[in-house]
This record gives structure tokens, C-alpha cells and sequence, in this order.
């Protein structure tokens, strides 16, 4: 548990997770329309979730998405460490 940090430790940049949902749905030849009927989200809201302007996810909304676009959360969330954000 050791290696493990804190918020306190962090104390400045620690990273940011990157929401690829719009690659996804476009490897898959899907539009925001067909997946915001699907798992039953406004038009409005995945297009802002395609856009990257993420405020919160609900992980219930997160499962049914893995589940109609047939894919893993690790497909659609990514952890951009800080050393790996480009300036």
C-alpha cells in the first residue's frame, strides 16, 4: 500500500481521463442518435459527451453503454498520466 498516492501528495497535476466515445462510435459506424435512444440519454447529452465536455458519469449509463456498443470501459475511458500530456 505504500507505492499507493494520496490527493494530499499529488499536490498539483494528476493527469485527466479521456473519453473516446466518439472514436468508438465511429469504428463502429453508429451515430449519437441510435446510441442516445439505446441506452436512453438526450441527443444533447451525448453530443457533449462526444465533444468531451464531460461533467459527471453515472456508472449505470457508463454499463449500458459497454453493453450496446459491445465494449469494455477500458475502450472508451482512458488515464492520460501527466508526464504523458503533451505542453
Amino acid at each position: 500500500m505504500a507505492d499507493i498516492k494520496t490527493i494530499i501528495e499529488l499536490k498539483g497535476d494528476y493527469g485527466r481521463v479521456d473519453f473516446l466515445l466518439k472514436d468508438v462510435l465511429d469504428q463502429r459506424k453508429l451515430n449519437r442518435n441510435q446510441v442516445s435512444k439505446r441506452i436512453n440519454v438526450s441527443h444533447k447529452l451525448m453530443t457533449k459527451w462526444c465533444d468531451g465536455q464531460i461533467e459527471r458519469m453515472d456508472l449505470d449509463i457508463l454499463a449500458k453503454l459497454c453493453y450496446v456498443l459491445d465494449c469494455q470501459i477500458s475502450d472508451i475511458l482512458v488515464y492520460i498520466k501527466p508526464e504523458d500530456i503533451a505542453e
